[in-house]
């Protein structure tokens, strides 16, 4: 798992059916200069730190056939 700072919303107003409802966020890693986008379900915001899973383990989250995400926050950090 990863922990990063969401550092903006990504817009899009066109988008693939297979997607779920969420919002698509802007992270940036901790400790390093990686820029990621992360699929988002838990309504996070900008400045928050959140924890990532990636690769097939973040679209084996959603149940029936897995999304093409391979980046989801999976939690939001009370105290670091």
């Amino acid at each position: 798992m990863i922990k990063a700072t969401v550092t903006g919303r990504i817009w899009s107003s066109k988008k693939l059916g297979e997607m779920p409802t969420g919002t698509i966020l802007e992270v940036q890693v901790d400790g390093s200069s990686t820029t990621l986008l992360a699929f988002d379900p838990l309504g996070c915001g900008e400045g928050e730190k959140v924890i990532i899973a990636t690769g097939s383990v973040a679209a084996a989250w959603f149940p029936g056939k897995a999304p093409p995400i391979d980046a989801l926050i999976v939690g939001s950090i009370d105290n670091t």
